[in-house]
């Protein structure tokens, strides 16, 4: 994190920048994570504060063009010398970091929650298909091939569904552990990839048509894996969280 904030007599100066922001063009608010004390290392030394949106010297840069998700736009925002008051504030100072680890469990959760919605829609278009599509004088459907890739679709989609209703009561409770949500994150993502692309599979070369709806369900999940934390990182905090307890 290279964007700081450094303390004024009426409050604090921001400079940087940030990317890949979600939202970035549209939004009006902005929660900014910047470094207000140097002093100390990594993520120590983090605070957050509200800007809005028409602050003087804050700049939001180009519109990001993403492989997916084009609906929702990524964007470049920039810092220059933006003046915020003590009330802007989010939260306690040098204490950002531990806001926004308190809030990842629920957004990992919601990551989850995406990824499993998405393989159940991706599914449905994949069972609509494959009973209309003709080969061989019957529709594929009938191919023993295709109703085991099917069953195994299904099975995945069924069982990350009842581990992320279960997720969520124990979120609502707060008792949901970091460890847990990114199991769900990590384990939904590449549930949803894998059963995202066996769906295109069975659309066969129109399945690599922008026409057809399951290319763009293809397009738009490949970054669940990476968004949130990464498959990689969530398995190093499973990875530790269970060794830790032995």
């Amino acid at each position: 994190m290279k964007t700081t904030a450094s303390k004024t007599d009426s409050g604090w100066s921001i400079s940087g920048s940030k990317t890949f922001i979600t939202n970035g063009q549209n939004a009006s608010v902005y929660i900014v994570a910047a470094k207000t004390n140097l002093a100390v290392a990594g993520s120590k030394g983090t605070s957050l504060f509200l800007v809005d949106g028409d602050t003087e010297g804050f700049e939001r840069g180009q519109n990001l063009h993403k492989m997916g998700q084009h609906a929702a736009d990524t964007s470049e925002l920039f810092f220059d010398s933006v003046v915020v008051t003590e009330a802007d504030l989010l939260g306690e100072l040098d204490q950002g970091f531990l806001g926004l680890m308190n809030e990842l469990p629920r957004e990992r959760l919601g990551c989850a929650a995406i990824g499993v919605a998405h393989a159940e829609g991706a599914l449905i278009l994949a069972l609509e298909y494959i009973k209309e599509r003709q080969a061989f004088g019957a529709p594929i459907a009938k191919i023993q091939s295709i109703r085991h890739k099917i069953a195994d679709m299904a099975t995945q989609t069924e069982l990350h569904r009842i581990m992320l209703e279960h997720y969520k009561k124990l979120l609502s409770e707060k008792k949901l552990t970091p460890a847990q949500a990114s199991m769900a994150k990590y384990s939904s993502c590449e549930m949803e990839c894998k059963v995202i692309d066996e769906a295109l599979q069975m659309f066969g070369g129109y399945g690599y048509m922008q026409e057809y709806p399951i290319s763009r369900f293809y397009v738009d999940a490949r970054v669940q894996r990476i968004y949130g934390g990464t498959s990689e990182i969530m398995k190093e905090i499973i990875g530790k969280s269970i060794i830790g307890r032995i």
